[in-house]
């Protein structure tokens, strides 16, 4: 399975990483409508914290970043969300080995998405310590960007406008 395929199906709703039901069935090579059964006949294995439905504002914030295509792809229901730790319980009650084999590459996937996170936020850790260190070097720098990049903008503005007045042809 290839992780890049995996990891551009997890998104983010109520700042958590989610995968949404009708992936999660195109990845295990089920009917979506098969894996909301099993979910909902095993209800309890699924608190708040690990599968959640989204509402019809998330669906539509959804479809308006282009994550899922049209609410029409849902086929009239919302969508269930799984965290990390409810898209491990699925493996409990889906039983095939593409299941298992799946949710092995998921939790790779999530566990590298958590790393890169830490790093990440080491990251930015140091830019600020370092912005505080040198205020007033990172502001001089961050005025040249923003002039450089205002720059540029503004001569494609000009360039892409609509000419006017008299014209001769």
């Amino acid at each position: 399975m290839e992780l890049q395929l995996i990891q551009n199906k997890i998104c983010e709703v109520r700042s958590q990483k989610v995968m949404l039901d009708f992936d999660l069935a195109q990845l295990y090579e089920v009917e979506n409508r098969a894996l909301k059964q099993a979910v909902k006949r095993n209800i309890n294995r699924f608190p708040p914290d690990f599968m959640f439905v989204m509402t019809e504002k998330e669906v539509d914030d959804m479809v308006s970043q282009f994550v899922i295509p049209s609410k029409s792809y849902l086929g009239g229901a919302l969508p269930f969300a799984f965290t990390e730790q409810g898209v491990a319980m699925l493996s409990s009650i889906l039983r095939s080995q593409k299941a298992i084999d799946v949710n092995i590459a998921i939790m790779r996937v999530f566990i590298l998405i958590r790393q890169y996170t830490l790093s990440h936020k080491d990251l930015t850790t140091k830019i600020k310590e370092l912005a505080d260190k040198y205020d007033k070097r990172f502001e001089d720098v961050d005025e040249v960007i923003n002039y450089l990049l205002q720059k540029d903008k503004q001569e494609i503005e000009q360039r892409e406008r609509r000419r006017i007045g008299f014209n001769v042809n």
